[in-house]
Order: structure tokens, then C-alpha cells, then sequence
């Protein structure tokens, strides 16, 4: 198999110790050793939230998991206020539809931030759930959780925060900034294969959880709590991801967040400089850390960028979706890349656009982003990469 560069916001490369620990042979769910990893990945979860309730696991992908933030906190007839700026938003928006809430979508632009104010002229006294991406992936912007958390906390309303692109590449401390429930994804940051979705609920929202009306089987949180409890699952548990996942959040804590952190926001600011040195226009208005969304040059498509990338150099990049679908490429930050995945990135990105448009980008700039990207790099250690050195 030829190597891959894979840069995608989702799934992400993984570290050597999660490859590792995914080749295990198959152990059986009730055993005292695997009870005892299961406690221990639901306390380290915890700590990634930063909350002081209990944190759950659905096997599920990302939108199961907002699914579950639905079902659990929305009963139908419920007034909801829905941040609508990209895809990820269309998508919950609709969601909550089909749940029977009465929705007023925010719409912002794609590739701006939402406006707080905005949030607070859509609210109402009969508004009990406020619900909006962290990072809209499909965009690539980061909008202002705290500042938003701040306009919904002193209501009766739940505020709710997808955070799958979010949630262990960045700060977000759940109690701290008053957010009720929020939601995290293991391709992404958590650096697993797709299939689990964590989830976790303020007081505040507990409360809701226990006077839903809405329906809830597969997602009823109240059942997860109670076999959790019981040191397991409500469902059948995902063995070989629980047991990666413990090797994901012991990498996490021994490095220390903050450092995993500083390298994701490494790689951003190392794309984002290289950007700016090679004349690409950035789409968001504010950038997450998580991904960046590079907008090509007129005459230029997307769709072909990436082909070329793949083709030519095995980088794997994501384009757009929809109206953006032959505009942009967005580019990950999260799981173990090294300092020369991303050079070899950047490099293919420029050789790919060149194809289609030779005079787009000069030898020059091209030297001198992969000059900048490196500096900023070298500064901050890959600390996924390198996980199984000491420090």
C-alpha cells in the first residue's frame, strides 16, 4: 500500500501506541481487567471535558452523539435557537426539525463568525436550548463558545455545543465556560478510528434529561448512567475502541493537554503563515485550530487539488461541501503529524494548484512559506508523533 499523508479534519493519522493497542486480540467486556479500563477511560473522559459530571460514550458517530443532545434535553414544541453556518449546522438544525422542535435558524454566512448578538435577538422567554457548532467544520470557523455561553447561561435555556472538532484540540472547559451539554468524536481529536461519540451534561441540563418528553431508546442517557454505574455499557461495548481510547487519554494526560493544545494550534498558525506567504486567502473569518479551509485561486478547481494530492504525493486533504465544493481545501491539524507531513503537504498543495494554473504560486513564495511553517514548527514539539519518548 502506497503511504498516505493523511491531513483530513477527520479521521486523523493515529499514534503508534493506538495502532498497537488496536491489534490486541478480542477480550470479553465482563472481565474484572476490562471493568476496571472502563472506569478508568470514563474518569480520564471526564477530564478532557473538564467537568465535574459524569462524561458518556455512545458508539455512535458525531451526529449520534448530537443526536442524543436532541433527544435527551428537546421535547417536541420546544423552542430552539439553531447557529446555522455550514453543513454540520444545516445538519442539526434539521435534526432537531424532524424531533418536533420549533427552530429559529441564526444563519450566518459560511466562512463568518456568528454574531452574539444575533444569538440574543433570536432568543426568547420559551427558548430552551440554544445549540451551535464550536467549529463548523465544513468552514472551518471557530465561533465565540464563551462569549455565547455567557448570553445563555443566566435563561432557563440549555446551552449546547457540538464540539466534535473542538474537544481535545483546544481549551473548552465545559463548567468553567457554563456549557451545558457538549459533544466530542473519536476521529477527530481523540485520534481513533469513527465510532464512538462522547457526551456530557451540566446539572442544569440533568435536569432537563429527567422531564424529557421526546422518545429515546438506543440514545437514552438516563440508561447509560445506570449501567455505568455498574461498570458497563447499556448496549454492547466497543472493546478494541474503549481499549484505544484508554491509550488515546493516557497519551493526553501524561503529555499534559495544554501541550497537545500548543501543537495543534502549531500546525494552524504554520498553515496559516505559509497561506498568507503564498498569497491563498483564508475562508473563515476566525480560524479554528482544528482545521483549516484555503480558498484556491480564481480559475482553479478544488476538486482537482485534491485529486492531484493524492494522486502525486498520497496527501489526503478534504475540499468543500456544497457552494464550496470546487472553492476550497481544508486541511487538519489533530493526531500525529510531524513536521514533515506537514511540508510534504504544503509542498503538494502548491505542486497540485501549479497543474492547473502554473503562475499561481512562485518557487520563491513557495520557499519562503515552507521557510515560516518550519520555524513555527521546530518550536513546538510533536508531542503525538513522538509519544513514546521521554520528555
Amino acid at each position: 500500500m502506497t503511504k498516505q499523508t493523511l491531513m483530513t479534519p477527520g479521521p486523523v493519522p493515529l499514534p503508534p501506541e493506538v495502532l498497537d493497542v488496536l491489534a490486541l486480540p478480542m477480550e470479553h467486556h465482563r472481565t474484572p481487567e476490562f471493568i476496571a479500563l472502563f472506569a478508568r477511560v470514563l474518569e480520564n473522559l471526564r477530564q478532557v471535558f473538564a467537568t465535574n459530571e459524569r462524561a458518556f460514550i455512545h458508539t455512535s458517530t458525531g451526529s449520534g452523539g448530537m443526536e442524543s443532545a436532541l433527544v435527551n434535553c428537546i421535547s417536541p414544541g420546544d423552542h430552539v435557537v439553531a447557529v446555522v453556518s455550514g453543513k454540520f449546522g444545516e445538519r442539526w438544525a434539521d435534526m432537531a426539525e424532524t424531533f418536533g422542535a420549533r427552530v429559529t435558524r441564526v444563519s450566518v454566512a459560511w466562512g463568518r463568525v456568528v454574531q452574539v448578538e444575533d444569538v440574543r435577538r433570536a432568543m426568547t422567554p420559551e427558548t430552551v436550548a440554544v445549540i451551535t457548532q464550536a467549529c463548523e467544520t465544513s468552514t472551518g470557523v471557530l465561533h465565540p463558545i464563551r462569549e455565547l455561553a455567557q448570553v445563555v447561561s443566566p435563561t432557563k435555556a440549555l446551552f449546547i455545543v457540538d464540539a466534535i472538532t473542538a474537544l481535545g484540540a483546544l481549551p473548552m472547559p465545559m463548567d468553567e465556560w457554563d456549557i451545558d451539554v457538549m459533544i466530542g468524536g473519536s476521529q477527530k481529536a481523540f485520534m481513533l478510528p469513527t465510532g464512538l461519540s462522547f457526551i456530557a451534561f451540566s446539572k442544569k441540563a440533568w435536569a432537563r434529561v429527567e422531564t424529557c418528553k421526546t422518545p429515546r431508546f438506543y440514545f437514552d442517557i438516563r440508561a447509560e448512567r445506570d449501567a455505568n454505574e455498574k461498570g458497563e455499557s447499556y448496549f454492547s461495548t466497543p472493546v478494541t475502541h474503549i481499549r484505544a481510547l484508554d491509550a488515546v487519554l493516557k497519551i493526553f494526560l501524561d503529555r499534559g493537554m495544554h501541550k497537545v493544545h500548543e501543537r495543534i494550534a502549531a500546525l494552524s498558525r504554520a498553515t496559516l503563515v505559509a497561506a498568507r506567504e503564498m498569497g491563498l486567502q483564508v475562508l473563515s473569518e476566525v480560524p479554528s485550530p482544528s482545521v483549516t479551509a484555503l480558498l484556491v485561486p480564481e480559475g482553479v478547481d478544488s476538486q482537482k487539488v485534491r485529486s492531484h494530492m493524492e494522486k502525486t504525493a498520497g496527501v489526503i486533504v478534504m475540499g468543500g461541501q456544497d457552494q464550496l465544493k470546487t472553492k476550497i481545501v481544508r486541511i487538519g491539524h489533530m493526531g500525529a503529524i510531524s513536521d514533515e507531513d506537514m511540508v510534504v503537504t504544503l509542498r503538494s498543495l502548491v505542486q497540485a494548484i501549479a497543474a492547473q494554473k502554473p503562475d499561481a504560486i512562485s518557487d520563491a513564495a513557495l520557499s519562503r512559506a515552507l521557510d515560516e511553517a518550519r520555524k513555527i514548527l521546530e518550536a513546538t514539539p510533536a508531542v503525538l508523533v513522538d509519544s513514546r519518548r521521554s520528555t
